[in-house]
């Protein structure tokens, strides 16, 4: 047991007193101890309940042969940063929540760790450390909250930004409709980043059944809990490590869920991260491929407007019929290990859609093509990405001229100031992972384009993100970043913009030669001070197009 460095041995007696302290007897102390690595605190909705998923874990860590030893990370509410300079420490966190985690588990010697996330970076972190330690390891999350009900219409936290802006909308309306919109504990109830990387995190293999889709307030989720615990205790004393589970074929079925779920545009983001840490590559030319090949089974709010949420698609079969249904073409492949000791075709067995209104089949899907794409151009050398399954028909194919802004702040207030019209284009730039720093997401501005009726008139094109709530046109993580030079740091006032998404396309359409005219007098953009972890990050964050990991020399 690696732990054996930390308790075995007459000269471990002094350790061995120190784990006493904690109450644990001689053979507590003999057994291999795993970490529960949490992430409870009482700001974020998504977490305020994850101590009763520890102490669920927990229970399955003793009762497989384990002793657990519970500690929490750090976790940040997009929520609640969202529109504010908050918002620039959420993605940072990501590799902040990694790095606690690998320090916690390596630094007392344990033998494995079980991850209790539940949102937006938490999920990823924790998902990179358990790659970069080559331990045995699981997840389970909290789960997501219940949607909310108004009259006929289901509500989310998204619904209400939305509504925010429709000046039609009664203060005193709004005012009832932000209290029925997030009803339970659990993170947002709509397809957004955190429910997406939960259910990604099945199709990976390293959580069982249901974690991305049964209800927080569902009893069941205290019983996935437990079962989380016992197989990674099962995969502690079997000697398997996360390297069983994270392997190429692993990766290629969780991008194939995510376009076929419609998944945030965050995950092509997160993916990535995580697999460098397992040492793949996955780029976005291999993404778009999947995408390309993989049928888009389930719109999922935002998605076209649906009404359906998380709990919908859990009713639905959740993840396993989705892997089932694309089983039954070959878009993915479910002859891989699982932290449940079986294969992913076993856990799977004979799932299909529950209701075709939430899961299409994969011979009748809502299109051949998956939820996500990435569109390449003059404006996108490397890359940017749109969640087409979000945005309408009419921003498929686009062009008119650019409205320029260098920071977020600039360009909600022109769109609450009604002076964006419809046709235009609205550039967001300097919001990237350096030039933000912490590439915003930009929730704010599509929320309330969308409240103003302009969802399918206007495009808005960044270098920051979107959160998963997202919907509309929205391009986003457009590499490389104006902080980097990249063209969208050209762009002026009335230049005109294309898109065309079947086409994979994003376009400025102005002359080489006045490029080359405005980049030799390009001064670098807004300078910022900084201090503390954000001048850290700028220094050390890498491109959006591959993952904005840190790029240390190794």
């Amino acid at each position: 047991m690696r732990s054996d460095a930390m308790k075995k041995g007459r000269q471990r007696a002094g350790h061995r007193s120190l784990l006493k302290a904690l109450g644990l007897g001689n053979e507590e102390i003999s057994r291999p101890i795993v970490g529960v690595a949490g992430s409870a605190n009482s700001i974020v909705p998504g977490h305020i309940h994850l101590d009763s998923i520890n102490r669920a874990v927990a229970e399955g860590l003793i009762a497989g042969g384990c002793t657990p030893v519970i500690f929490n990370t750090i976790a940040v509410c997009d929520g609640l940063t969202m529109g504010h300079s908050g918002m620039r420490y959420s993605l940072p966190s990501r590799e902040i929540i990694s790095y606690t985690v690998e320090i916690m588990v390596q630094a007392h010697a344990l033998d494995g760790v079980v991850l209790v996330p539940n949102c937006d970076k938490i999920i990823p972190g924790m998902l990179m450390a358990a790659a970069r330690l080559r331990l045995p390891a699981g997840l389970v999350s909290g789960g997501p909250m219940l949607a909310g009900v108004w009259g006929e219409e289901r509500l989310d936290l998204v619904r209400v930004m939305e509504y925010a802006a429709d000046e039609n909308l009664s203060d005193a309306e709004l005012m009832k409709m932000e209290e029925l919109a997030c009803p339970t504990a659990g993170c947002c109830s709509g397809l957004f980043t955190a429910n997406s990387m939960n259910c990604l995190s099945e199709a990976l293999g390293i959580a069982l059944p249901g974690n991305g889709t049964m209800p927080a307030v569902d009893s069941g989720r205290l019983r996935l809990a437990r079962e989380t615990g016992k197989a990674v205790a099962r995969m502690v004393l079997e000697g398997k490590t996360s390297v069983d589970i994270f392997s190429e074929k692993a990766f290629r079925n969780a991008l194939a869920v995510d376009m076929a779920i419609g998944g945030s545009t965050n995950s092509l983001l997160h993916l990535p991260a995580i697999a460098r840490e397992a040492g793949i590559t996955l780029d976005l030319e291999e993404i778009d491929r999947i995408c390309s090949q993989t049928p888009n089974l389930c719109k999922i709010a935002p998605s076209g407007g649906s009404k359906f949420h998380m709990e919908d698609l859990h009713r639905a079969g959740g993840i396993p019929a989705v892997l089932g249904e694309l089983a039954e073409i070959g878009a993915v492949d479910l002859d891989v290990p699982t932290v449940a000791g079986k294969t992913l075709a076993e856990l799977v067995g004979n799932s299909r859609s529950q209701d075709t209104r939430v899961i299409k089949t994969a011979k009748e899907p809502f299109s051949s093509r998956g939820g996500l794409a990435v569109l390449r151009g003059s404006l996108a050398p490397d890359g940017a990405v749109v969640k087409e399954a979000a945005m309408g028909d009419k921003m498929r194919s686009h062009r008119g001229p650019a409205r320029v802004f260098d920071s977020e702040e600039d360009a909600v207030a022109a769109i609450r100031g009604k002076k964006i019209k419809r046709g235009e284009v609205v550039i967001i730039r300097y919001e990237g992972p350096k030039g933000g720093p912490g590439m915003r997401e930009m929730l704010l501005p599509t929320a309330t384009i969308a409240g103003m009726g302009l969802a399918d008139e206007v495009l808005l094109v960044t270098d920051g993100r979107f959160s998963g709530g997202t919907r509309g046109g929205a391009v986003g993580h457009v590499s490389p970043e104006a902080a980097a030079g990249g063209p969208i740091a050209f762009v002026e006032e009335g230049d005109p913009v294309e898109i065309n998404v079947d086409e994979r396309r994003l376009d400025l359409l102005v002359d080489e030669s006045e490029l080359v005219k405005r980049r030799n007098l390009w001064k670098g953009g807004p300078r910022k001070e900084l201090k503390g972890v954000l001048a850290v990050y700028q220094k050390l964050v890498g491109s959006a197009s591959a993952g904005a990991v840190f790029l240390m020399e190794e």
